[in-house]
Order: structure tokens, then sequence, then C-alpha cells
């Protein structure tokens, strides 16, 4: 894919702080794949499975850990994280786009909002009363920006971003389409045999630099504010109910669900399809695999995992089976283990 810049791969190398090996003055105007990078282009080393193909890459250069340097002749850039430099050197060759500063003639703004001019409001946007939108803040074609709603510097909001009242964004942060901010939360009060709307009270406040995405949801507090904070990135279709805080530096992946009143650590990597009931707290540092489902609080980092791997279907019936089966095997060895203390208890006795 060929960017909007060209480089060499010395500048490159400065750029991102690493070692250059070969070459410094190649030109490098695009990234790839290791299969399907073109010349000019420069690709990337992560995944060990993929080191032999560096033999038959067409890129002009490798961004590689220095330990596969020999494997390939090609000029490299050398740093101990291929995909962060990877990173770097894309948004290098293809610089953000941002649109002009200014309100289009379309667009409705409230009088009693608060517009820096070197904000951008694209067409058909509703800015309500009280919003505040400061230097460098974005608003896509149709997106919708309620009332006291603050836009911090450089906030992207791609078009038909819905922001509901009371909702904060700090700086840089990054909002992909569809996504809706500030919804009522799911607070329903049952009484005289019907259920009773608990008023959503609270607000959304998001930290700076958080990345989130389309068609994603995240609901308002129902008394006190829904949180996430400084660095989160969130993927697609992921539902965050009222009262949750997300930690900072945490990643979370489509369609997962957050009950509501839950507690996401600091550097969390959740999966993509996990299910957290409300009212539990996840420590920092905790990695929970795809499709597992969070039950009760994690005090301790590490690797939690609650899916089963798909295997052949006559596999999977075999071990249905089993499962099926485990509540009398349970008791089955309950029995075994009673029997076995009083054979234990009698030998002791001298019975």
């Amino acid at each position: 894919m060929r960017g909007q810049c060209t480089y060499t791969l010395g500048e490159l190398a400065r750029f991102c702080g690493v070692e250059v090996e070969g070459d410094p003055h190649t030109p490098i105007g695009g990234v790839g794949t290791l299969e399907g990078a073109e010349p000019g282009e420069i690709t990337f080393l992560t995944n060990p499975l993929y080191r032999a193909y560096l033999g038959h890459t067409r890129a002009a250069a490798v961004i590689l850990r220095k330990q596969d340097r020999e494997a390939t002749d090609l000029p490299c850039l050398i740093t101990d994280n291929p995909h962060g430099c990877y990173a770097q050197v894309a948004r290098k060759l293809f610089p953000e786009v941002r649109p002009r500063p200014g309100i289009h003639r379309t667009a409705e703004v409230h009088p009693e909002a608060r517009v820096s001019p070197l904000a951008s409001i694209g067409p058909q946007a509703v800015i309500e009363a009280g919003a505040l939108i400061d230097d460098g803040a974005v608003v896509g074609a149709g997106g919708y920006v309620g009332e006291r709603v603050h836009l911090a510097q450089d906030v992207f909001l791609y078009p038909r971003v819905t922001l509901y009242a009371g909702v904060t964004l700090g700086p840089r942060t990054l909002v992909h389409s569809g996504a809706v901010i500030g919804a009522d939360g799911f607070g329903m009060a049952w009484q005289e045999g019907q259920w009773l709307k608990v008023p959503q009270v609270g607000g959304v406040r998001i930290g700076a630099d958080v990345e989130i995405g389309a068609n994603t949801t995240i609901d308002r507090g129902a008394i006190e504010d829904t949180v996430i904070e400084e660095g989160v990135k969130l993927d697609n279709l992921i539902q965050i109910a009222h009262n949750c805080r997300i930690g900072a530096h945490t990643v979370i992946a489509g369609c997962t669900g957050i009950s509501g009143s839950s507690r996401i650590g600091a550097r969390c990597r959740i999966g993509g399809g996990v299910g957290i009931v409300g009212h539990v707290e996840i420590c920092d540092g905790v990695t929970v695999s795809g499709f597992s489902l969070i039950t009760k609080s994690i005090t301790r980092p590490g690797v939690y995992t609650s899916a089963i791997p798909s295997q052949p279907h006559r596999a999977w019936l075999h071990t249905l089976a089993h499962l099926r089966g485990l509540p009398e095997w349970a008791e089955r060895v309950r029995r075994l283990e009673m029997a076995q203390v009083q054979h234990d208890h009698s030998i002791e006795n001298g019975e």
C-alpha cells in the first residue's frame, strides 16, 4: 500500500529511534505484508511462524528483531518491538488528514454552545446548548453533540457519532461511526407488578488518547459517572453498562459485554466476545481469553480462560456425554474418598 510520503530508511530509523542495517538511502514509500509487499515498501516480522517468508518477500526493507537478521539480506530496521516500530513508520507514511476548521453551512449549532474557531463541524451535525468544543476538535457529518458535552483539544468524531448530554471526552480521543455514548443505563426497579424506570442522572467521563470503535455503546451512570480512563482502546460492537470503570491503557476486543458497576483495572487485555457480569472487579494486568465468562472478581494478574475450544462434532458429542455424567462421577468419587478415609481410620486404630 503506497503512502502519501516517501522517506529513506535512515530517516525512518531516526524517526523511530531504532538501528538501521543495510543501505540507509533505501527509499520507502509504502507498507505491505511479508507476502504482499511490493518494491519500495517496508514490511515487518513479529510472529516466528512467518519467518520463512523473509526469503521470498519483495519488500524493499524489513522491520525485525536482531535474532531474525540473518534470515534476510534486505536492509532492516532492528528493534525489540517490530510491531510498535511498524506502527510508527505507518503513521509517518500515512499522516492523518483532518478537515479544515469551520462550521459547515448545514450544521446546526445552538447559540449557547461554544465552538472554537479552530474546530471543525461537519455537514448536518447538531451541537446543543452548553456544549464546549475545543481547538482542533472534529465533529463528523451527521454527528450529535448533546447539552453540556465537552470535547477537549483534538478530539475526532467520525460521521454519525452520538453523544448524549453530560459526556466529556479527553484530548485526542477518537470515536468511530455509529458509537453512542451516554445513553441511559439499563436501570429498572420492580414495583407493583411492573418495571419502573430508574432515572440515569450520571454522565460519562472519557480520558485522553482513548479510541472507541464503530457501534460501541457506553451507558451513562445511574448516579455517578461511567469512567473510561486514559489510553483505553475499545474495539467495535462493545457494550459498557452504567457505572463501569475501565482502567488506563486497557484494551477490549469486539462484541464484549460488560455489565453494570464492574471495574476493570489498568493494562488489562480483554478478548472478543467476553461476558463480564455486574459488580465484579478485575485487578490490573489481567488477560481474559476470548469468549470467556467472568462471574467473580479477579484479584491476581494473569491469564483467565473459561471458553471451550472448538473440536469436531462427533468429538464434541463424546465430550458432552462425559460432561452430563459429571454429577454421577463426582458422587462416586465422594463415596470412594469416604470409604478410603474410613479404611485408613480403621488401620490407624488397629481394627
